[in-house]
């Protein structure tokens, strides 16, 4: 009997393995989940399903963001004709040079988590096998004086600080919202202190996506 496209999904979804988050910045709680680990596991499973996977990208420049959507179609090899649509995947951008990859990147590793299911621990403290995070006297002073400015110079803390504008952005619902924002508050009370800019990026992308919420009640 012939394997349709619903059976094969399952059974990728079943088949695919966890992904183990990355390692933590310093100054920040969480272990970042990374697009190359994500499309990984992903592909590894669809391919093994003898199914691949196509996306296209929606954009949106507003004042001080670029909006990104990514929908994702997966087709049956055996059977181009037969796809799953995956749509509405979201993330935001700063407006540089590297705010549009970063939104598609974003956004693209979440339509694969949507697909097929992945496993990430997102909801966990320290996530899919994440080692848990050692920290000294030393580094915690660290973490809490002078952070900012020697991440940004590393490039580290701009991944962090999109880590929390695209949860705010991704948010589906307004407890889910508010969570976020109560899990986040000691690193916005850090960047209040220490970098107003990324304050001010971080807050307007939550109060545009509580205002979308709210608005859809």
């Amino acid at each position: 009997m012939k394997t349709n496209i619903y059976q094969k999904m399952h059974s990728a979804s079943c088949q695919a393995k966890g992904v183990a988050k990355g390692k933590k910045v310093q100054g920040m709680h969480f272990n970042p989940l990374l697009h190359d680990d994500v499309q990984a596991v992903a592909m590894e499973a669809l391919l093994d399903n003898n199914l691949y996977p196509e996306w296209t990208y929606e954009n949106e420049i507003k004042d001080n963001f670029v909006f990104i959507i990514c929908n994702m179609k997966i087709y049956d090899i055996e059977n181009p004709s037969s796809f799953m649509e995956f749509k509405g995947c979201s993330a935001m951008g700063q407006l540089d040079k590297f705010g549009t990859g970063n939104a598609m990147s974003y956004s693209k590793k979440y339509a694969f988590l949507n697909a097929l299911n992945l496993k990430t621990g997102l909801d966990s403290d320290n996530g899919y096998k994440a080692e848990p995070f050692k920290s000294t006297k030393e580094s915690q002073a660290k973490a809490s004086g002078g952070a900012v400015e020697t991440q940004q110079e590393a490039g580290d803390n701009s991944i962090s600080i999109e880590d929390m504008k695209n949860s705010f952005a991704s948010a589906q619902h307004i407890p889910r919202l508010r969570y976020l924002k109560k899990v986040y508050e000691p690193q916005l009370n850090y960047l209040l202190k220490n970098s107003l800019r990324d304050y001010r990026q971080v807050t307007d992308i939550f109060e545009t996506r509580e205002q979308q919420l709210n608005s859809h009640k």
